[in-house]
């Protein structure tokens, strides 16, 4: 009898070493947290979290390894050469999109509530968007061609 409760204790201390490998953090808490910047994930209650870079790419060792996937299917992809310039960054009075090819552009100045600013039709390689009458904030300009975005900058005025 005291045989088989030995053999029964071993059996089980085996099967429990296995599952040592399993996670080892429990986390209180968790989310993911969108904004204009980006998107970040994260976990409350993680106790380590180690990172190394290198010259071929990044590790990142702890609980989170999120990887997100995003394609677009049945889109055409339109291709523009774009460059935004702003004298000076952050600028007070107005700033300057400059593009190679005009045909079909639109842009957006748009406010971080969401409130249309200004919205024109690209009609030279360099167009003068003013700022003048806007308070100090941060504004998204949106470059637009066939009601498809291109491309979305951040411009701070102060």
């Amino acid at each position: 009898m005291k045989y088989k409760k030995t053999i029964t204790s071993i059996a089980f201390l085996i099967l429990g070493l296995g599952g040592l490998q399993a996670q080892k953090t429990v986390t209180t808490a968790g989310n993911k947290a969108t904004g204009i910047g980006g998107t970040a994930s994260y976990t409350v209650g993680q106790v380590v979290y180690t990172a190394g870079t290198g010259t071929n790419g990044s590790v990142e060792q702890g609980v989170q390894q999120p990887f997100e996937i995003s394609t677009t299917l049945g889109v055409n992809e339109t291709t523009i050469n774009l460059e935004l310039s702003v004298y000076p960054n952050p600028t007070a009075d107005f700033l300057t999109l400059k593009v190679e090819k005009i045909e079909n552009l639109h842009y957006q100045l748009i406010d971080m509530q969401g409130k249309l600013i200004e919205s024109k039709t690209v009609r030279s390689n360099s167009s003068n968007i003013s700022l003048e009458n806007q308070p100090t904030a941060t504004y998204l300009l949106k470059v637009t061609k066939n009601n498809h975005l291109i491309k979305t900058f951040k411009v701070i005025k102060n």
